[in-house]
């Protein structure tokens, strides 16, 4: 009885652990974000302030560029997420049920794409976007997070899709429904986790992007919320307790999109794993 127990005593331990261990830095962001200016460097290390405040947050939203930072990142995230899952849905479809001339050679140049440093194509990037007037723009943002998501998340959709019997489709269009009837009204809805789970990937990789945005955007009016951290460091000093504060609020809408999506999300990382 004894042996039966511990086991399961010390993975319920390890998963707690595993939690708290997850948890605790978005405590302390919660926790700094509340904590006046006047304590934070006073009362040294303590789970909770003596006193809290929320002029950190009143600043952030009153006084601050942080608004319009987060409607930029709000666009630009929405708009990747949608344009790549359409995409990679369609593309995904495409290398999993027809075989068509280069092929292998579409498939090997999408995985080529993922070998590079993004360091590396900044400049190449910034070159081709700036006689376009794509530089300091939400349009250039998005065009470049689309191009850099959509072969992940093709793979990924394709995975979904090749997981899907193809009789489904051949029995639809013995019915008379044609390929791409059979594709949206039997197989999309089979693949619905696959969608949330590519939507979330894409949107949490563009919301949480600094690098493309810190050399694309020029200025506050086009700045996504990563730069707009970048405000609350000056030469001489960090306001903790306002980019706490910003980070706190910058995490309502991921966590609400994860929200929504969590049962298709928990089906779409999960397929694949247990077959029969």
């Amino acid at each position: 009885m004894r042996r039966s127990v511990l086991p399961t005593i010390a993975h319920r331990l390890a998963i707690l652990c595993y939690i708290a261990f997850a948890l605790f830095p978005l405590f302390w962001l919660l926790k700094v974000s509340v904590t006046p200016n006047d304590l934070l460097y006073s009362e040294g290390v303590r789970m909770w302030p003596s006193r809290a405040t929320w002029d950190h947050y009143a600043f952030v939203l009153q006084h601050s560029a942080f608004p319009t930072f987060f409607k930029n990142s709000l666009i630009v995230s929405a708009s990747t997420a949608v344009t790549v899952t359409i995409s990679a849905s369609l593309s995904g479809y495409a290398l999993s049920r027809f075989n068509f001339r280069a092929k292998y050679w579409i498939v090997a140049l999408m995985l080529l794409t993922q070998m590079f440093p993004l360091v590396m194509l900044v400049a190449p990037i910034f070159k081709i976007l700036s006689p376009l007037h794509l530089t300091n723009s939400l349009t250039g943002l998005v065009i470049v997070y689309t191009a850099f998501n959509v072969p992940f998340a093709t793979f990924l959709m394709q995975s979904f899709f090749d997981g899907i019997p193809r009789d489904l489709e051949e029995a639809a269009m013995i019915d008379g429904a044609t390929q791409f009837t059979a594709f949206r009204q039997i197989i999309l809805p089979l693949t619905l986790p696959g969608i949330a789970a590519t939507l979330g990937f894409v949107f949490t990789a563009a919301w949480s992007e600094l690098l493309f945005a810190l050399m694309l955007i020029n200025g506050n009016d086009a700045a996504t919320f990563p730069v707009g951290l970048l405000t609350f460091v000056s030469k001489f000093s960090v306001d903790f307790g306002q980019m706490m504060a910003a980070g706190v609020m910058a995490l309502i809408p991921a966590g609400l999109f994860f929200l929504l999506i969590q049962r298709y999300l928990v089906q779409g990382l999960t397929a694949g794993a247990v077959k029969g």
